[in-house]
């Protein structure tokens, strides 16, 4: 079976023109699956480790490159994960989304209780949605859960929670990785798992799938410049 990628946004619909034009934007997802256990990078559910993140629709798995946010700078500056401590651990996923992609729906699918962490005395488990590495407590231009405070939390689909911010925030994902030579902007998407304590210590198992439904949008319609309902041959 052949495989097509398009680029740029995907239009469905029967009736392209006029004032009954009832086109809409194709869905599109992209998602990690990462077992807390599996620490090779190149293997299928690679987690990363201390100071490494995941890069999303890798297969297997593979260690992704963090960036600084920003809409100016080129090249743009590379970041490093935060690395392990007693007190401190992150692991994380990073999805490239084109600018300007309205966020639909942010699903979080706890699989399998994280382990390792039975010496530890735990504050906080949660998982933050950013354009970056949110440090544990922080602010989260997407979207937030918590697992647990005392323990790591019960498997299962967790409840994503969106202040009034994160919901226009979703309107129009920011341009975090600028490019050169024509090729298009990126913006960064990072699930950060915030594992805070004393005594924490690198997880042994622990199971999740995280998912970004997303839509990107056309610039180009309805503007003075360019098609009003349909496209041109």
């Amino acid at each position: 079976m052949a495989r097509s990628t398009f680029e740029g946004p995907v239009l469905q619909g029967d009736n392209r023109f006029g004032p009954l034009r009832n086109v809409g934007y194709s869905d599109l997802v992209q998602d990690a699956y990462i077992d807390l256990s599996v620490t090779t990078n190149g293997t299928a559910g690679y987690s990363g480790g201390s100071g490494q993140y995941v890069i999303a629709n890798s297969i297997p798995n593979l260690q992704g490159q963090l960036y600084t946010p920003s809409s100016t700078a080129f090249p743009a500056t590379t970041a490093t994960p935060p690395a392990d401590t007693s007190t401190q651990v992150y692991r994380g996923v990073i999805m490239y989304l084109p600018v300007g992609s309205q966020i639909n729906d942010i699903i979080i699918d706890y699989l399998s209780a994280i382990t390792g962490e039975s010496g530890a005395t735990l504050s906080d488990v949660s998982i933050y949605v950013s354009n970056a590495t949110t440090a544990a407590a922080g602010t989260p231009v997407y979207a937030s859960t918590q697992l647990g405070t005392s323990t790591v939390g019960t498997a299962g689909r967790k409840t994503v929670s969106y202040s009034a911010t994160n919901l226009i925030n979703m309107l129009a994902t920011t341009t975090d990785i600028v490019q050169a030579n024509g090729q298009p902007n990126l913006s960064q998407v990072v699930f950060t798992l915030s594992i805070t304590g004393t005594t924490v210590a690198a997880p042994t198992g622990g199971k999740f799938n995280f998912t970004v439904r997303y839509t990107q949008l056309d610039g180009n319609i309805g503007t003075t410049t360019a098609y009003p309902y349909g496209n041109f041959d």
